[in-house]
Formats: structure tokens, sequence, C-alpha cells
């Protein structure tokens, strides 16, 4: 599995930076895109752009690849995931709140209409 994932010596240099800093930016920033009400389609091309920068701090602090396609794939698909739970976790708070005497919570990302 290191070989796949990561490419540094220990696992631990890939959960601090591309899951930890990399996943917290990828949420927070879902979560800003959804509070402005954009679309979801932005939070893809924003986490191509998180991903060159989690893989900017994989070379810069770690000796890691800068010019890895596999790598910057790797990290751009777990940012796009955090970013998309962040974004449908702020959306349905925002759904839930903002129109409470439409929709209902319907699970941790999701809502429904109310019954009539």
């Amino acid at each position: 599995m290191q070989g796949w994932f990561y490419e540094e010596g220990s696992f631990g240099v890939f959960l601090l930076v591309t899951v930890v800093l990399g996943g917290g930016a990828a949420a927070l920033a879902g979560r800003a895109l959804a509070a402005t009400w954009r679309s979801p389609w932005q939070v893809a091309f924003y986490m191509f752009l998180l991903g060159f920068a989690v893989r900017f701090v994989h070379y810069a602090l770690f000796s890691g690849t800068l010019l890895s396609l596999h790598y910057y794939l790797v990290d751009t698909a777990f940012c796009m995931a955090a970013g998309y739970i962040g974004f449908r976790h702020e959306r349905q708070r925002q759904m839930v709140t903002q129109y409470r005497w439409i929709n209902t919570k319907s699970g941790p990302m999701r809502w429904r209409r109310k019954a009539p």
C-alpha cells in the first residue's frame, strides 16, 4: 500500500499532509462554497487547485515528487471527497435552517420535503 497512496517513508506524513491539512482545508472550502450558495460543480474546480497545494507541501516539506500525476490524483481525490462532504453538510444545514417550513432533516447530508 505504501507505493499506491503515498510515496514518503511513513504513513504518518500522508495522514498529516493529505488527510489532516488537505482534508481539513477541503472541508472548510466546501462549506464556504455552500455558504455562499455556489453550485456543487465548483467544488471540483477548487479541489483541483487544492490538490496542487497539497502536492507542493509534500514536495517542500518532505521531499516528495512535485510533478507526479499519480500522487496528484490521489491527493485531489481525497480533497474532492472531503470538500464535497463539507459542501453537502453545510447545504443540508442551510436548507433545513433557512427553509424549515418546507424541509426537514433526513440524515447528516440530506434533507427532504415535509409532508403536506
